[in-house]
């Protein structure tokens, strides 16, 4: 993922868990806030209770790609934190494309004509 597109400070996450609104499924928590910039930023939080490095490790690049998937379709000017739960790790990668764009569209990121273009 870009470095641009990324969110790495504490601060931002602080902000997000704050201010952000929260949506939650089976396999995420998606919080989001406004940012002011023309393109969205994206983290990624894996804890220890996922299970080892290698588990989380998985779960991070899981989630990265489905960003990735459904990026060019979310609507500009967002910051977005992804939170793994337990379940997103063994989960088959279909149903966490699913997941996320369920996330999305419940946040109003993800309008119904931009969802099939897939």
């Amino acid at each position: 993922m870009q470095r641009r597109l990324r969110l790495r400070r504490a601060a931002d996450f602080r902000r997000l868990r704050e201010t952000g609104s929260s949506h939650a499924n089976r396999y995420l928590v998606l919080s989001v806030a406004p940012n002011d910039l023309s393109h969205n930023r994206y983290g990624i939080i894996t804890t220890r209770r996922l299970g080892t490095a290698v588990a989380r490790n998985r779960a991070r690049r899981r989630i990265r790609e489905a960003i990735r998937h459904w990026h060019p379709l979310i609507a500009p000017g967002y910051d977005m934190v992804f939170i793994a739960r337990q379940p997103a790790v063994h989960c088959a990668y279909p149903e966490l494309l699913n997941a996320m764009q369920s996330l999305l569209q419940r946040a109003g990121l993800l309008g119904e004509d931009r969802s099939q273009a897939q």
